[in-house]
């Protein structure tokens, strides 16, 4: 091994905007964490919706190179001066912060110790490195956002998804009555998560089959954000992940006496440990759709687009 190969590491960057084939393998320096950062070695890292948009339109980050990413599971390397929570060989999992941190596509990534927190030590790496940005997304949504209470009716689309599958697993481990909405052939996966109802969105139009809900987490906007409000009790709230879309969500909110929000996940270390101990009760479990080594992440990208993977795609970093 030369010094260069030491003070290097894999990553998948890319140079211009476009499909799953402008990702390739890059040799970036490895960082060093600064003041409050810690250095993690990445054992594995989730692929997101976000990860494929970004890579296509530029998102929040505008033009590349850049390396995309924001859930980690791994082991920390360094502690930059003042960590005091996180010591060389600790497990940590966590989620860069959103959207400006990306980067755990990658063997290591530096971020502040306060995006992360310790691994539970009943799950491998590739659990923990799935569970991150769906899992803060569905805590904020559900619990900061809406506030879901025990016996509340609570409605999640595209509940077979990555943030879906979470969202329905946290709604059930606050006590609500959980309706998902899925293709028939996933009705039965979202059942065994703990779903009480399911809606065929292809076959059933949702705002006709569900009435009198308290909580609507929209994962998928447009239309959908808007035709969630009709389904809502006086005083409820649809929550949307998506957080841009016309001024209409909200007028219309008014208009029937409702609540509408849009949200961006946002990396924190307290929520993190909720999630740890959701994890650790047995209340919280990611599904695995499939994983990939580091240089493949492009199949995995396009196997992400194709919108019929149940659960979450991780990449694998040996």
């Amino acid at each position: 091994m030369t010094m260069s190969d030491v003070n290097t590491m894999r990553a998948i960057s890319q140079d211009v905007l476009g499909g799953p084939e402008v990702l390739r393998e890059v040799r970036p320096e490895r960082p060093e964490p600064r003041p409050n950062e810690v250095l993690v070695r990445v054992r594995a890292a989730g692929v997101n919706p976000t990860d494929w948009k970004h890579r296509a339109n530029g998102g929040f980050l505008g033009e590349p190179p850049f390396v995309l990413g924001w859930d980690v599971s791994g082991v920390v390397e360094a502690v930059g001066i003042g960590v005091a929570a996180f010591r060389p060989g600790d497990e940590v999992f966590g989620m860069l912060s959103y959207p400006f941190g990306h980067g755990s596509h990658a063997e290591y990534v530096t971020a502040p110790a306060r995006a992360f927190t310790h691994k539970p030590a009943g799950i491998d790496h590739v659990q923990a490195g799935a569970l991150p940005l769906v899992s803060l997304t569905a805590w904020q949504a559900l619990v900061e956002r809406a506030d879901v209470q025990p016996g509340q009716r609570v409605l999640i689309h595209a509940a077979a998804g990555g943030v879906g599958h979470v969202a329905v697993q946290i709604a059930k481990a606050l006590g609500a009555h959980v309706t998902g909405t899925a293709s028939a052939g996933k009705h039965e996966f979202l059942r065994s998560l703990g779903a009480d109802e399911t809606v065929d969105y292809r076959e059933t139009d949702f705002a006709e089959a569900v009435k009198d809900v308290d909580v609507v987490l929209d994962t998928i906007g447009g239309d959908t954000s808007l035709r969630s409000l009709r389904v809502l009790r006086p005083g409820g709230v649809v929550v949307s992940i998506l957080p841009v879309g016309p001024d209409e969500f909200y007028e219309e909110a008014e208009r029937l006496g409702v609540r509408a929000v849009r949200m961006l996940v946002d990396a924190d270390r307290a929520d993190m440990r909720q999630i740890a101990a959701l994890v650790e009760s047995g209340k919280l479990r990611a599904t695995i759709a499939r994983t990939f080594p580091l240089a493949e992440a492009a199949e995995a990208h396009a196997l992400g687009e194709t919108g019929r993977t149940t659960g979450k795609l991780v990449l694998v970093v040996d």
